[in-house]
């Protein structure tokens, strides 16, 4: 039982953050730069892939599907520790493919981002692990 609700923990802050960056994406200015001259260019400038979007666009559609993947991370494992924690906790795939996603977004937000997702990714990894170290423990 402390598996599961330390694996659900674990989605559940991965979950509130994406939310939380997919609100900050849409509403608000937390997601855009302190300079003004800075988003008007981005939303003049295309990128070199393609003229078919701007800078900005891009970024919008970034920081959107970068939540929504969160998110989906943490509803699949969340659901899956809560109402199928035998299959969850009994297969090496998903177990590896969840570490490798925890532990990247913890990489990532040590490596990129700033104090609080670096904080949440990381408590999330660590009840990860623990998770995972009970149910086999």
């Amino acid at each position: 039982m402390a598996a599961v609700v330390l694996m659900t923990l674990s989605a559940a802050i991965v979950f509130a953050l994406g939310l939380l960056h997919v609100v900050y994406t849409f509403w608000g200015t937390k997601l855009t730069p302190r300079d003004p001259a800075l988003r008007s260019r981005m939303g003049e400038v295309p990128l070199v892939i393609t003229r078919e979007t701007t800078m900005w666009r891009a970024w919008v559609g970034f920081n959107a599907s970068h939540g929504m993947g969160a998110m989906l991370f943490g509803l699949v494992y969340g659901f899956l520790a809560m109402a199928h924690g035998d299959l969850l906790f009994q297969s090496p795939f998903l177990l590896v493919v969840g570490l490798a996603m925890a532990g990247g977004l913890f990489a990532l937000g040590k490596l990129y981002w700033f104090s609080i997702p670096a904080a949440g990714t990381g408590i999330s990894l660590a009840c990860y692990v623990a998770s995972i170290l009970m149910s086999h423990g």
